[in-house]
């Protein structure tokens, strides 16, 4: 099978950036085939797509796509090449259609040519039905199966994909895959894609590992699989306790590289050369996956971090008078005519992680908004820390904490700033402010990053930032709108 891609040496340093983004990596993605691009926040991923694509110049070494120089023949590489970014370019206020009608005309495709080029990529992609729709109005999932039609409207030989699936449910996710599959299988093209997701990365014909501009790994995902046979194991929760408590205890343990839950069991991976999970002779052998060797191959390189700035002294969490945190009975929320929210009722009781589950458009955010009180209740009942939001929103406010799924970060200023700025927000001033920003930048390993600006920081450090932000004023509740999408297993584990 032949290179689509050939990368040797690559070499690339931003200015003012502690270390390289890419430091001499080397590999190739085969054509007919998909190739996976996977590795922690800041490994270089996004930088080699844009390296890829002849939107950066390289400082050392050798790209050819399609045996093609992104630099030398950029204009010939990008009538064959597609390419999505991590945040496709969608003009919201532009239906469906006339978003597909635009990138056609900037791709250079004749009009007479377009409709033969939409039909069959609108059937693909299931968006036939919403061509009248404005983009804006498109769940997560929506948006980004037309991104990706968008992007191969001119029938791409190879295709690059930075995150494909970010910010997309599970059903979505799986939609978007067939359509990748369904090309590779039917056009024959070939496919780099980079995923924070481990379980894409094992649909992969290929997978390369990279960690601080570096390659650690690559081949197929089963062959990475297969290294861990014996070092994975599953325990059943210890009594009454729940998982998580035996997940901690096992976590801390030198021998373990990585502890987690999974249907109601624990998972654990061994360091190499352990015999058996200390303490627990009664662990089951369990067949090892491709995450499981990942989270080997970075446990030595991985920084272990506190969940959470440490609460002030004397500070302890409160709620209403009966344990209730959150009450809902029958909260609605209408925007015209269209009911996004309708009839939905639950408690959330004081000490207890409560998760609401759901796909792309299912009313979580809106529900989240309605509850901080960043948006209007059309209808039923809303309780937060024993104050009603349509009466006393202001306080209930000031005894929580939100982390929006797009974080709400400045992206201007600097980390110090940001943090300074929501501190002051929450009515923090003087030395209370000046103790809640130090303890939130060394619990958060943001100290070195201080004054590197926001949307600068790799997606695992924004989510660091956010969640610093949101924990500054020590609230009650704390309200996390997706917090993890688009994070890399170590970043979510240490989340």
């Amino acid at each position: 099978m032949s290179a689509g891609l050939e990368v040797s040496a690559l070499a690339k340093t931003f200015e003012g950036a502690r270390r390289p983004a890419l430091a001499g990596v080397t590999f190739s993605a085969a054509v007919q085939s998909v190739t996976g691009l996977v590795g922690p926040d800041g490994a270089g991923k996004s930088t080699l797509l844009r390296l890829a694509a002849g939107l950066l110049l390289p400082d050392s070494g050798r790209v050819r796509v399609l045996g093609l120089d992104p630099v030398a023949d950029v204009q010939r590489l990008r009538e064959r090449i597609g390419y999505m970014p991590q945040r496709f370019g969608l003009y919201e206020d532009l239906t469906v259609q006339e978003n597909l009608d635009l990138y056609a005309a900037l791709q250079s495709v004749p009009p007479e040519q377009r409709a033969e080029r939409l039909l069959p990529l609108m059937r693909m992609t299931g968006l036939q039905p919403f061509l009248d729709r404005l983009a804006g109005q498109l769940s997560g999932g929506m948006k980004q199966k037309l991104g990706l039609a968008c992007a191969l409207v001119k029938s791409p030989d190879f295709l690059l994909l930075d995150e494909p699936t970010v910010g997309v449910d599970p059903v979505s996710r799986r939609e978007l895959w067939r359509i990748v599959g369904q090309l590779v299988a039917e056009r024959g093209i070939g496919v780099l894609v980079a995923t924070s997701y481990l379980d894409e990365a094992e649909r992969c014909d290929a997978v390369v590992v990279l960690d601080r501009g570096e390659v650690l790994a690559q081949g197929p995902p089963a062959r990475f699989a297969e290294s861990m046979r014996g070092r994975v194991f599953e325990l059943p929760p210890r009594g009454d306790e729940p998982p998580r408590a035996l997940q901690d205890a096992l976590a801390e343990a030198p021998a373990v590289v990585d502890a987690t839950v999974r249907s109601g069991r624990v998972r654990v991976v061994l360091a190499e050369g352990q015999a058996g999970v200390p303490g627990q002779p009664g662990a089951a052998p369990a067949a090892p996956s491709f995450e499981d060797a990942f989270m080997s191959l970075l446990a030595a390189r991985r920084e272990q971090l506190p969940v959470a700035p440490p609460r002030a002294a004397g500070r302890r969490a409160r709620a209403a008078g009966d344990g209730v945190a959150v009450r809902v009975r029958d909260l609605r929320k209408r925007f015209g005519a269209f009911e996004a929210v309708r009839g939905v009722s639950f408690d959330v009781r004081e000490g207890e992680i409560f998760g609401l589950l759901g796909p792309n458009g299912a009313g979580k955010s809106t529900t989240f908004r309605m509850l901080c009180g960043l948006s209007s209740i059309s209808g039923g009942e809303a309780t937060v820390a024993g104050r009603d939001l349509r009466r006393a929103g202001k306080h209930a406010r000031a005894r929580l904490g939100y982390m929006a799924q797009k974080f709400s970060l400045y992206g201007s200023l600097s980390v110090l700033e940001n943090l300074r700025y929501f501190g002051t927000a929450y009515g923090l001033f003087g030395r209370g402010l000046r103790e809640r920003v130090d303890a939130a930048l060394a619990a958060f390993d943001l100290d070195a990053r201080r004054h590197e600006t926001a949307a600068r920081l790799p997606g695992g450090y924004k989510q660091r930032l956010a969640m610093a932000a949101a924990l500054l004023h020590e609230p009650d509740i704390l309200f996390l709108d997706e917090p993890t999408s688009g994070v890399d297993p170590a970043s979510r584990r240490n989340f």
